[in-house]
């Protein structure tokens, strides 16, 4: 679920359960994302990097230099009349300005949350579609996503969302695809950044585990 995202009396707990499937609430905003076939980046860097759209436009390149380099013709979204709200409607049924698209499909969805001095951005890049399963856990009993319908006050009917097996004819591996994101951060950012080593973050990442595994947290709305 995203930061704001409403959850409680929205999805069904039992359903949830059955499926086999674990859920979070990251503490980045946006919509529900069912995180299977699909590989999540996370970028994070002190407030000094410039403002929220520019940030969002920089770690954009990083993104399309990375599936360039993958044979994949993406660009960036153009401005809709609205940015969706936070409901319990799929993240990818719908591109939003400034997200990466190909052939005007959503392909990567991303949010960006900035406190004190430091922002995070993190998204997710889909391999393959299992998103239009996500409304099957709502608590009105709602089947697949049917991408030819329209919702409430849409007269055009959502698409299915881009994926890489769809573009390329294959489904990429999650190494293949991460060692394209890194080329591109090399290439876009700095020749000399390297990788980090599990230890040296899993200490601090296992601080914030309590916060993000309560139900509280969760179901907080």
């Amino acid at each position: 679920f995203g930061r704001h995202q409403p959850a409680a009396g929205h999805y069904d707990r039992a359903k949830i359960r059955a499926a086999s499937v674990d859920v979070v609430r990251r503490p980045t905003g946006g919509r529900a994302i069912l995180h299977h076939r699909e590989v999540t980046y996370s970028v994070t860097a002190p407030l000094d990097s410039g403002s929220l759209r520019s940030t969002y436009a920089r770690i954009n390149r990083i993104l399309l230099g990375g599936l360039s380099r993958l044979g994949v013709a993406a660009g960036i979204a153009a401005p809709a009349e609205r940015a969706p709200v936070p409901s319990s409607r799929p993240c990818f049924e719908l591109p939003t300005e400034g997200e990466v698209v190909a052939a005007g499909r959503k392909l990567v969805g991303s949010a960006q949350w900035r406190d004190e001095h430091a922002l995070l951005q993190h998204g997710s890049i889909l391999v393959e579609d299992d998103q239009s399963l996500l409304p099957s856990f709502s608590v009105t009993g709602e089947e697949h996503l049917d991408v030819a319908a329209s919702p409430p006050g849409h007269n055009e009917p959502y698409p299915a969302p881009a994926t890489l097996s769809r573009i390329l004819g294959r489904t990429p591996g999650a190494d293949e695809l991460a060692s394209a994101m890194f080329e591109a951060v090399r290439s876009l950012e700095d020749p000399e950044s390297m990788s980090i080593d599990e230890d040296e973050i899993r200490d601090e990442t296992l601080s914030h585990l309590p916060r993000f595994s309560d139900e509280g947290w969760t179901w907080r709305r």
